[in-house]
This record gives C-alpha cells, sequence and structure tokens, in this order.
C-alpha cells in the first residue's frame, strides 16, 4: 500500500473519536441525571461475573475528573490511529479492549476497574512501538510526538498512585507492544528509491551515464547524439528554375 492510499483523510479520522467520546460523556450524564451506578460493569479479577467488564469498563468513568482525563488523550490517540493506520483501526480497538480487559482481569488485584484508560496505553503502546518498527519516516515522527505528548503515562503501569488501576495501564502498554508485532499487513512502507533496490547497477542508471571519470557532468552523450541525428526529419529542397522571355521574340 502506498503512501497515498494509507495517509488519506476520511470523515472518519474526526467523526470515529468524536462518537466514542460523545458514548462515554452520554454514559456518564446518564449515570448523574439518573441515578444510576455502572461501577459494578467494570472489570472484577478473575470472576465469572466480572468477565462483563472485558466490554463494559472502558465506557464507564468514576467521577467527572477521571473522565475529563481520559477524554483529550483518547481523542487524539484515536484521531491517529484512524489517520495512519485506517485498515487496521478497528481491530486494534476492538482488539485491544478486549485483550486488554482480559489480561486485566487476570492480573488486577481485587478491585472493580473502570475506565478508557487501558484502551488509551493501548494506542499509545501500538502507535509508539509501530513507529519504530515500521521505519517510516512519517510513523517515527507520530512516535516522537507521542513521547513528546504522553510519554510520562508509562509511570502509570507501576503502583504509584492509590485507586488507580495500574494493572490496566500495564495490560494496556503489553497488549499494544504486542499488536504492533501482530499486524503487519495494511502499514504504509517507506518509500524504497532505484538505488535501494537488491539488483541496483550503477552501470545501468541513466543518470549516472552522463558523468565522466572524473566526475564532470555530460549533457549530450555519443550516443544519444546519434539517435538525435537519426530521428532528425531530413529536408528536402527542390528548385524549380523559370526562364525569363525576351520581349523581342
Amino acid at each position: 500500500m502506498n503512501n497515498q492510499e494509507q495517509f488519506k483523510y476520511t470523515t472518519g479520522v474526526i467523526g470515529y473519536p468524536i462518537a466514542f467520546v460523545m458514548f462515554i460523556w452520554l454514559v456518564f450524564w446518564a449515570e448523574v441525571r439518573f441515578g444510576f451506578r455502572f461501577n459494578d460493569f467494570g472489570v472484577y479479577p478473575r470472576t465469572l461475573s466480572g468477565l462483563k467488564g472485558v466490554v463494559f469498563s472502558p465506557f464507564i468513568h468514576g467521577s467527572m475528573e477521571h473522565l475529563y482525563h481520559n477524554t483529550i488523550p483518547l481523542f487524539v490517540l484515536s484521531m491517529a490511529l484512524f489517520y495512519f493506520y485506517r485498515e487496521i483501526s478497528w481491530k486494534v480497538i476492538g482488539y485491544g479492549i478486549i485483550f486488554s480487559g482480559l489480561l486485566t482481569w487476570s492480573i488486577a488485584r481485587p478491585s472493580y476497574h473502570i475506565g478508557a484508560s487501558g484502551l488509551i496505553y493501548v494506542l499509545m503502546s501500538f502507535i509508539l512501538f509501530k513507529g519504530i518498527f515500521a521505519k517510516h519516516f512519517r510513523l517515527i515522527a507520530l512516535s516522537l510526538l507521542v513521547v513528546f505528548l504522553y510519554g510520562s503515562m508509562i509511570w502509570y503501569v507501576f503502583p504509584i498512585k492509590e485507586q488507580m488501576s495500574w494493572e490496566g495501564h500495564l495490560s494496556g502498554l503489553v497488549v499494544g507492544l504486542f499488536f504492533s508485532l501482530f499486524f503487519r499487513k495494511s502499514i504504509a512502507k517507506p518509500q524504497k528509491y532505484a538505488w535501494e533496490e537488491p539488483h541496483y547497477n550503477e552501470d545501468d542508471d541513466p543518470f549516472l551515464k552522463h558523468f565522466d571519470e572524473n566526475g564532470n557532468f555530460i549533457e549530450n552523450l555519443p550516443e544519444e547524439s546519434e539517435v538525435v541525428e537519426q530521428e532528425r526529419p531530413r529536408l528536402k529542397i527542390t528548385y524549380h528554375i523559370r526562364r525569363r522571355r525576351n520581349n523581342d521574340d
């Protein structure tokens, strides 16, 4: 897949992230407006009933602050995902929610784990490592931008703050790294020039033929001049001589 096909703006680049963010805000609004409590739909480790949180937990948040801190990185990272990795974006999001949730369910401490931060870490980890592994200058630049914006998030995969699901963060980081190695198809490849090809021969390069052994540039090669002479049409000139009549005749 070439760069023009891969890096192409569509309405989904912004539309899907906006829809996702609006939905999690709508869920929180419903909790506040109607007095619902959806925390019980979070991931509760190593219990059968806690498995439902694998699907529902990314849409549930415990407070306005929790929701606010997840909104901006979720929007920015998902928008980058849909633009630079359009072909596999839904797979990364869908499988990311499931696998990070299952890993959280397996390793986390007994408590309800909620919030979209696990998915955010999947996106951050995938975009970061995939850009490095792909060796494409645009994707590497995107990885560096992610490091600049969200590099400090790496500290929250450790238990440094109470009432924060560091297990969910760690799970997302691991799953994103795994995805960056697993998803190899539909990724833009760096453009290769003719001289980078394995069968490249300098003697057959039409541009290098214009340089002599001393590095001097030759505008017209001898064989090119011969071709030009052969292709040049020959002009045929015909002279018509008209005799002047003598008035005395």
